[in-house]
């Protein structure tokens, strides 16, 4: 049989799945259950794939690529259904057409409606509102690895708060309901600081009411802050989005493309470390002067990256710390990052971003399940040196307490993510194992990352 070959958007996780399947309907999901000899476990099931690890990974099993289930089902005032497979963007663009929009408008637009409801995203918090896009996921429904359909609801509200962070392994999502709310205008803007003048106004900028977006140099002890707040217009038609193109410019094009072509052609690293250097000097400023409106279309904010990576991809990972100890963590960071890069000489080619999240505790692996936390998330287009460095980001990321995302922060141990988690990795388990006792939707990534909380279970015994 002919090798199958298969990775992520970025290029950088491959697998080698025994099959690859497009279902068009609910019924072609439940034959892919129930027919373990055609369909080989583990099962996985995946959108756009553009998560940074080997989340979606079905190595010697069966990829389930959803795509083709992508209607939107149905619109109301307060909530939109839609299969697994339709974009967060296309859904997105279709509830404007009736002045409504998404709770969460994050950049990825490519992410999927079923990969939306079950696992980790990332966007700086509005207040009064969550910054994960699965916290509004008030309908599951799925496909169990028996072959029987399962729908989950608020009013079964334990298991909703599990299913939102299950990664697919309870059992194939097929179809969502998200809330949504009335289309309104925002407002946005930039600041720069120093690093110490960003400490001092810390507490201060967390009370004005605006979300908080943070872009990080560490060579430069610059922080950039995006602030967002909504506001009433009585002319929605009139919001405006060239900020937002400009903006989603900059950072999925132009700065990935420039940090590609600086790190290949520039081989003298002073040269290259202050063509970096220069270029986000002038981006900041770019950023403070120009990116800024007070009536813009919140949803503007998403990206449609195209289905091949291109010399404009970039990757990135992350982790989340308490709001109170965000500071410290950060020096922290900004000292690693120096460090490394004497002692190695490798620094990640483009800037960091950070954001703030409100506590939210609606799904069992919340980031910012004990509290409101902030991040700081290297980027990089995957320069030689990049895995290296990321492992050394996790070591020191976990010592200080931090937070990862299964599906956005590579190259974790199973000791990190139970010293993130702790007990509720074995909570997570007992439902787990309720609907999938025979493991057919279980990969070894998942599997590993979980054995550090099996073996401290097994002494228990």
């Amino acid at each position: 049989m002919k090798q199958l070959h298969v990775h992520n958007w970025f290029g950088s996780i491959d697998s080698s799945p025994y099959v690859v399947v497009q279902p068009d309907s609910v019924e072609d999901i439940i034959e892919i259950m129930q027919d373990h000899e055609k369909y080989p476990s583990p099962v996985r099931a995946v959108g756009s794939n553009h998560s940074t690890t080997p989340c979606g990974v079905a190595e010697g099993g069966t990829l389930v690529d959803m795509r083709k289930m992508n209607r939107i089902i149905e619109i109301r005032p307060d909530s939109v259904t839609a299969e697994a497979g339709a974009l967060y963007i296309d859904v997105n663009q279709e509830l404007q057409k009736h002045n409504l929009q998404f709770n969460v408008n994050v950049e990825l637009g490519n992410l999927t409606i079923g990969s939306a409801s079950c696992g980790g995203t990332k966007d700086a918090s509005l207040p009064g509102e969550f910054g994960q896009v699965c916290s509004y996921a008030s309908v599951i429904k799925m496909v169990t690895p028996s072959g029987e359909l399962l729908e989950i609801t608020e009013d079964q509200p334990e298991l909703l708060h599990v299913a939102r962070s299950s990664y697919g392994l309870f059992g194939i999502i097929y179809e969502v309901t998200f809330k949504v709310r009335p289309l309104q205008a925002m407002t946005v803007y930039h600041k720069s600081y120093t690093l110490d003048e960003f400490a001092t106004q810390l507490p201060t900028l967390r009370t004005q009411g605006n979300s908080i977006m943070l872009y990080l140099n560490p060579f430069l002890d610059r922080v950039v802050v995006e602030f967002r707040r909504y506001h009433d217009t009585k002319k929605p038609q009139s919001l405006t989005s060239w900020q937002w193109k400009i903006r989603n410019y900059i950072w999925s094009t132009l700065s990935p493309f420039y940090a590609y072509c600086v790190t290949k052609y520039v081989p003298v690293v002073p040269i290259r470390d202050f063509l970096f250097d220069l270029f986000n000097r002038l981006i900041f400023i770019v950023c403070v002067l120009v990116i800024r409106g007070n009536n813009t279309l919140a949803i503007a904010q998403q990206i449609r990256y195209p289905a091949v990576a291109t010399n404009s991809k970039y990757t990135f990972s992350i982790w989340a710390f308490q709001e109170e100890h965000y500071i410290d963590n950060l020096r922290a960071y900004f000292k690693f990052c120096k460090d490394y890069y004497r002692s190695t000489g490798y620094r990640s080619n483009m800037i960091s971003v950070g954001y703030r999240i409100n506590h939210d505790d609606s799904s069992m692996f919340s980031y910012s399940f004990r509290g409101t936390v902030m991040t700081f998330d290297p980027v990089s287009t995957g320069n030689p040196g990049w895995e290296a460095f990321l492992t050394a980001y996790n070591e020191l990321c976990s010592s200080l307490g931090g937070v990862p995302l299964f599906n956005q922060t590579n190259l974790l141990t199973s000791e990190q993510v139970a010293h993130a988690f702790g007990d509720r990795i074995a909570t997570f388990e007992s439902y787990r194992k309720r609907f999938d006792p025979a493991n057919r939707l279980l990969n070894g990534y998942f599997s590993n990352l979980f054995a550090a909380e099996k073996t401290v279970s097994d002494r228990t015994l």
